[in-house]
C-alpha cells in the first residue's frame, strides 16, 4: 500500500497548478469535456497529480460520455470513498488514499457494459499519465 503524504496547503499550493490546487484540495470540478484525459486512449497508468501515486490502470478506462474521464474500478487500495452530501444531494466522493487529494465521484448503477457497474468520474486535473513504456506524459 502507498505511504501517507503529508504537506501543508502552502506546500501543496507551491507543487500544484492554481486549478489543481482548486480541484485537488479544495475539491473543485474542471468543466465537462475540457480535461486532457477524456478522450484519452494510450495504454498505461493514470497517478494522483499531488503525489505520484498510481491510481488507475489503462485498461480500466472507458468511453461513458460524461466530459470527463472515466474508470470502472480502482488499482485496489489508491482510492478512499466519502459520503459528499453537498450540492443538496449525496453522492460517495473519491479521493487519492496517499495524499487525500479530490479525484471526483463514483457511480453507480448506470448500466454500462463494464464488470463493476460503476463510473468512476474523475477530473483529468488531478491525473498525471504514464504511458506503457514508464514515461511520464
Amino acid at each position: 500500500m502507498s505511504t501517507k503524504v503529508e504537506k501543508s496547503e502552502d506546500e501543496w499550493r507551491a507543487i500544484l497548478s492554481r486549478e489543481q490546487f482548486r480541484v485537488i484540495r479544495q475539491k473543485g470540478t474542471e468543466r465537462a469535456g475540457t480535461g486532457e484525459y477524456d478522450k484519452h486512449s494510450e495504454a498505461g497508468v493514470y497517478n494522483c497529480a499531488a503525489c505520484s501515486t498510481p491510481l488507475y490502470k489503462s485498461t480500466t478506462k472507458f468511453n461513458s460520455g460524461c466530459g470527463w474521464p472515466a474508470f470502472f474500478d480502482a488499482i485496489p487500495g489508491a482510492v478512499t470513498r466519502h459520503v459528499d452530501s453537498s450540492w443538496g444531494m449525496e453522492r460517495t466522493e473519491i479521493v487519492c488514499t496517499a495524499c487525500g487529494g479530490h479525484l471526483g465521484h463514483v457511480f453507480k448503477g448506470e448500466k454500462f457494459d463494464t464488470p463493476t457497474d460503476e463510473r468512476h468520474c474523475v477530473n483529468s486535473v488531478s491525473l498525471t499519465f504514464e504511458n506503457g513504456d514508464g514515461t511520464e506524459k
